[in-house]
């Protein structure tokens, strides 16, 4: 049995990952990352990481001025050297692009993603007055257009639960794993949909993480900070009946105290998670791509519509921006406004 917890776990395995990535980097890089450690995740440091590199390779191989200089041996004079229309550059290369024989698009999400990586980046050392300038603040943020949030109707969360609970509609070969699987796999997605969290903190969870006598879980947000979510009746029933099969399984060494596992009896993964909602919402419907994202989405849009609470639904989902939550579901909010005219009557008939 592991000395560390899953979660430990995962930031010795993302920590080591960073390493291997920052040691491709130029070395001046290693301030960034350590500047930045006490406020971002390892998640983060590791996507900052990849983008990083993606910007440092088209630097050296389309910039003449660097093209004998390895990426490992740049300086960090490089950064006052580099003006806003290298960077503009950079943005338009990502649209499409190759490396090591691969090739890559990029949208204006992800466009802006890198942007805001290397503003960041540039915000470091110019804070710090180790460079002079920070052109990366002169660089228009590429709009991203606003995409219709999907989630489920009422009557689609319904079909869902009742199709995991029978199987009725799976192929054969499904029908036989879903006679080893069907009670996890409710306890899953009736977690999912009756909570709101997120699929790595539901893979992260341990047996010992479910408390019956409160009707909580404790999770582990993004950022590492421990929150209790409440559940229903209707989740405690599924969790109940999927404890009393779990008790019976032996499991591999080191995933004795995980809550969800695999048909190997290992703590199961997200992207374990992610094929079951899809097996099972391909079964309902055929024109909404639904993922467990999805799934929270439609969590948050019951709460919002019960309560009216933003707030309250921004604590729930463990934004820590509420303006994250009112973009969400701002088609929610504007339809609570509408409504809000034919309440106030000024005459009495």
């Amino acid at each position: 049995m592991s000395d560390f917890n899953y979660h430990e776990q995962l930031n010795i395995k993302n920590t080591k990952r960073l390493r291997d990535l920052i040691s491709e980097l130029p070395r001046f890089c290693g301030d960034f990352f350590r500047g930045v450690e006490p406020t971002t995740s390892s998640k983060t440091r590791i996507a900052y990481a990849y983008d990083l590199k993606v910007f440092f390779e088209f630097i050296c191989n389309t910039n003449p001025a660097y093209k004998t200089t390895s990426m490992r041996n740049l300086k960090i004079d490089i950064l006052d050297q580099l003006t806003a229309l290298d960077i503009e550059e950079f943005l338009e290369y990502l649209t499409y692009y190759k490396s090591e024989e691969k090739e890559y698009i990029n949208s204006a999400t992800g466009k802006k993603r890198k942007l805001t990586t290397i503003r960041s980046f540039y915000n470091y050392f110019y804070k710090r007055e180790m460079i002079n300038n920070n052109p990366a603040v002169l660089v228009d943020i590429p709009k991203v257009n606003t995409k219709e949030i999907i989630r489920l109707d009422p009557d689609e969360v319904a079909r869902l639960l009742d199709e995991v609970d029978s199987g009725e509609n799976l192929t054969e070969k499904q029908k036989a794993y879903h006679n080893k699987t069907r009670t996890r796999d409710l306890a899953i997605i009736t977690l999912l949909l009756g909570t709101g969290i997120r699929v790595s903190e539901c893979v992260g969870l341990d047996i010992d993480d479910v408390d019956f006598n409160n009707d909580g879980i404790k999770i582990v947000r993004k950022g590492g900070n421990e929150a209790i979510i409440y559940f229903s009746d209707e989740v405690r029933d599924a969790l109940e009946d999927y404890l009393i099969e779990r008790e019976a399984v032996v499991t591999q060494e080191g995933h004795e105290d995980a809550l969800f596992l695999s048909l190997q009896r290992r703590r199961i993964s997200v992207r374990a998670v992610e094929n079951l909602v899809k097996k099972y919402s391909t079964l309902i419907t055929s024109l909404k791509n639904i993922t467990p994202h999805k799934l929270r989405s439609t969590y948050g849009t019951s709460l919002y519509r019960a309560t009216g609470d933003i707030y309250l639904v921004a604590d729930v989902l463990g934004h820590s921006d509420v303006n994250t939550t009112k973009r969400h579901y701002a088609a929610i909010e504007d339809a609570r406004r509408r409504s809000a005219a034919s309440k106030v009557k000024l005459r009495t008939d």
